[in-house]
């Protein structure tokens, strides 16, 4: 049986969760013929900041913020490891790459230059992996994904070439006891620039992996049990889901649902590969699935909150009608910045959007409208989607809150609301 796992930040955040991590593999459950993990804990949002800082004058918060990963990746070597390990210079390495990588890329365009940065994360933490499975007697064979995910040259949210990555998973040679460990989110073009699949691709990486290798099954370790029918961390009274299909489940992450990655599903539904969410802090607690068939996740309601999102009100400056040219050049232009339109509502005179809060991509975007079109913007926002609702529902929903825009069809309602009006923590009506 061909099983693949999925390891996310949580799950090795420092010293003491890799070992646990060790232990899970070693004693607690089956093997995987591969897994795919991500960068450790807040890594990527680190790593964020250090691209952000290598655009300022003064490269003394860029020097503080790239000792700062370096030191606490050492960290966890010297936990791990003891004083002066192989696996530390590994690290110290490819912090040095990363060094170099700025110094080369700075004046590059941000997408390409947040590849060549933000990438690094994944395989710092996968060389402290592997070396500890191999260190406690769990045979693994680190694989660099650049060299097995080929993509095209379209950065921050690269596609796959899927004949090429196939046939580059194929040509591995890797014992059959050994783990393959590979890295979550990064890929590569055919030239070998860096690619990234998305924030949070790693769920994707895993699923490219799991569809290469026609893999029985992939399962995604987390610190939550499974699958739930709203955010447990947003919802009081969130409920977890046993099974939900494919279908439901794409619905869901496409609309916000942040346990797993939109790309995720399509790979698997094409090969009927089931995707099964355990948490790693409980092992043994019942898990959620998702695949072909329909489960009672198809049926009730879900909630789904996108926080920090921008309104943008775009006419014509002449007045003419919204039509579909306009939006189209609109939608392009949010595509080429990296932008999705979380809710497009269209009247005969304007075109409503709702995005996520991204000045890096809104700006320019909004920069580019502003010649031919009137734009007003309104920040602070709050885009709550509900799954399967009903009226009474919704009503309560919008109990002391300003509904600014709305988008209702047969399965699925849409509100946006200020976020000063919002809870921290919400109550699903029962």
């Amino acid at each position: 049986m061909i099983r693949i796992y999925k390891f996310g930040g949580a799950s090795i955040q420092d010293a003491d969760a890799i070992r646990r991590l060790g232990t899970l593999l070693a004693e607690g459950v089956a093997r995987p013929r591969a897994m795919v993990v991500s960068a450790m804990g807040k890594t990527t949002n680190a790593l964020e900041a250090l691209l952000q800082a290598t655009r300022e004058p003064d490269e003394a918060s860029y020097r503080r913020r790239l000792a700062e990963i370096r030191d606490g990746h050492l960290a966890v070597a010297e936990a791990l490891f003891g004083p002066d390990s192989q696996v530390a210079a590994q690290l110290s390495r490819l912090v040095d790459e990363l060094d170099a990588a700025h110094a080369a890329h700075r004046e590059a365009p941000y997408p390409f230059h947040y590849d060549q940065t933000v990438g690094m994360g994944e395989l710092l933490s996968t060389t402290l992996v592997a070396a500890w499975l191999n260190e406690i007697g769990v045979a693994t064979h680190w694989c660099d994904a650049r060299a097995l995910i080929i993509t095209d040259d379209r950065h921050q949210a690269a596609n796959i070439d899927w004949a090429a990555t196939r046939e580059r998973i194929a040509g591995l040679a890797t014992r059959a006891d050994e783990i393959l460990l590979t890295q979550g989110f990064i890929g590569a073009t055919a030239g070998g620039a860096m690619t990234t699949l998305g924030r949070e691709g790693s769920d994707f990486s895993a699923a490219i992996l799991a569809e290469a290798l026609d893999a029985d099954e992939l399962t995604i370790w987390k610190d939550v049990p499974g699958l739930f029918n709203a955010d447990p961390r947003r919802f009081a009274n969130a409920r977890q889901i046993a099974r939900l299909s494919y279908g439901e489940a794409l619905e869901q992450t496409w609309q916000g649902a942040k346990v797993i990655h939109p790309r995720t599903l399509a790979p698997l539904q094409r090969r009927g590969i089931p995707l099964t969410v355990r948490s790693f802090l409980e092992p043994e607690a019942p898990p959620s699935t998702i695949g072909p068939e329909p489960g009672e996740g198809d049926r009730q309601p879900a909630f789904m909150l996108r926080d920090d999102q921008v309104l943008l009100d775009i006419s014509i400056r002449d007045g003419s009608f919204v039509d579909e040219a306009l939006m189209a050049e609109v939608l392009a232009r949010l595509a080429e910045a990296g932008l999705h339109a979380n809710l497009l509502d269209v009247e005969a005179l304007r075109l409503r959007l709702v995005v996520d809060h991204r000045p890096e991509g809104l700006t320019p975007v909004l920069e580019a409208l502003e010649g031919s079109f009137s734009v007003a913007r309104q920040d602070g926002l709050v885009l709550l989607t509900v799954r399967h609702p009903d009226d009474v529902l919704l009503v309560s929903l919008d109990a002391g809150r300003t509904r600014l825009v709305e988008r209702c069809n047969a399965t699925t309602a849409q509100r946006l609301y200020l976020a000063a009006e919002c809870p921290d923590t919400w109550q699903i009506p029962e």
